[in-house]
């Protein structure tokens, strides 16, 4: 549990009213002192974040948020943290007491409808004011879904845990509960994919990167072999092979190496082109890449990063693919890049986004920025096709992926035409 990366955990975000008890909910379902409670209203001061495990839908990540009706100092700075949650929320937890359902609890189901997320709420305090059944009605009505209790009733503990996920279960997207595959729709049983994995100054000391060490575990998961080289003994352990790789994935950055070694009829791609189908609509990606062709000088360019990284001299978002773009389009371009949590909110003025492979972002919040993108009119695609698009090898990329390749030509042909 406590090693699944955050991106691979359904968020769950307590949303509601300052003092009406989120974060001593948030206590309470934990079993342990997580959040800082007070009766002071904006003792949450920022978003709290607590991984968690909830057999059996498995790990979850918890999202404490600050009152969405603080008027305390700092409390529009804090609001727009909170606001940018529901972006991130595969369920809401909307936390609420007895007789109190006013506009904030509305915006919130509002909020969560504009993105389809399921909503449970949660009359809190019934120990100092039991919620009457009509009220109970007018909430279920509202919601779907609601639950009773008070946390400061440790008896009701279990009872309130167990209906809380059970409800979780009936909310959880169904790629929550079984996480799309990164390869192993791709392998045969039995099957063997080639992975090929450069040792460079961004690889961390003694361990491989996490798009890596996930493409084995699916592989393995999915009752086929990995065999891991790197780019300079591609070629040569191709021909110490008695039988063809299933499927070669590569690094980005050595597309064009491993394409011009790898034979034509062995399928090919790449760990970040992986993550974009895994994460998000690799169709709308492969599209977007398109758009690199109609690039001019001087364009501005979105380089959008789910992770937040020390730079390095040679780094692939802030200096190889914008070189490579630059001579793409002949000229110099308007490079802007935004990482970690942080996405810019005057998206229309970009000519295209290209985004990372999204290993750190959940579904529904790689998701949400493609649906902001397209509602900007802003063509949206990754490091992996930016790359192989620039290098020439786009199509042979996404061949182990027919709808997404008709998807790229389909728009080529519209951008020509």
């Amino acid at each position: 549990m406590d090693t699944t990366p955050k991106g691979n955990r359904l968020h769950i975000a307590l949303f509601g009213r300052t003092n009406v008890g989120k974060s001593s909910l948030l206590n309470y379902l934990l079993g342990q002192e997580i959040a800082i409670t007070s009766p002071m209203a904006g003792t949450t001061t920022d978003v709290v974040e607590k991984a968690a495990e909830l057999l059996p839908l498995g790990p979850v990540l918890f999202l404490d948020t600050a009152g969405l009706d603080d008027t305390s100092e700092l409390a529009e700075s804090r609001l727009k943290k909170t606001e940018k949650i529901f972006d991130r929320a595969d369920g809401i937890l909307l936390v609420t007491e007895a007789g109190q359902w006013t506009s904030y609890e509305e915006g919130v189901l509002s909020e969560a409808k504009k993105r389809k997320t399921p909503v449970l709420a949660v009359v809190n305090k019934i120990d100092l004011i039991p919620p009457s059944p009509a009220f109970l009605e007018q909430v279920k009505a509202a919601t779907g879904r609601v639950l009773t209790l008070s946390c400061h009733v440790p008896s009701g503990r279990e009872e309130a845990l167990e209906t809380l996920t059970r409800q979780l279960i009936e909310m959880a997207p169904d790629q929550a509960l079984e996480a799309p595959s990164l390869v192993g729709d791709l392998l045969p049983a039995g099957g063997l994919a080639l992975l090929v994995v450069p040792i460079d100054l961004q690889a961390p000391k003694g361990r491989l990167i996490l798009p890596q060490v996930q493409t084995i575990r699916d592989a393995l998961d999915n009752d086929a072999a990995c065999l891991i080289v790197k780019e300079r003994e591609l070629s040569a352990m191709l021909d110490r092979l008695n039988r063809k790789p299933d499927l070669v994935v590569c690094d980005s950055q050595a597309i064009l190496k491993v394409a011009a070694d790898c034979p034509r009829e062995i399928p090919c791609t790449t760990f970040s082109i992986l993550f974009a189908r895994q994460k998000g609509d690799l169709a709308v990606a492969a599209a977007g890449a398109a758009a690199i062709e109609t690039l001019r000088p001087g364009d501005p360019i979105l380089i959008a990063e789910s992770c937040s990284h020390h730079s390095l001299q040679d780094d692939i978002g802030r200096v190889k693919i914008p070189r490579w773009l630059r001579q793409y389009a002949g000229g110099d371009l308007e490079v802007v890049v935004s990482a970690g949590r942080d996405y810019p909110e005057d998206l229309e003025r970009y000519r295209l986004m290209i985004h990372c492979g999204g290993c750190m972002l959940t579904r529904r919040e790689m998701l949400a920025r493609l649906q902001k993108a397209k509602a900007a009119g802003v063509p949206v695609t990754n490091y992996g096709l930016a790359i192989s698009l620039t290098q020439g090898v786009i199509r042979r990329v996404l061949e182990p992926f027919p709808s997404a390749l008709l998807a790229y030509d389909r728009r080529v042909a519209e951008l020509r035409n």
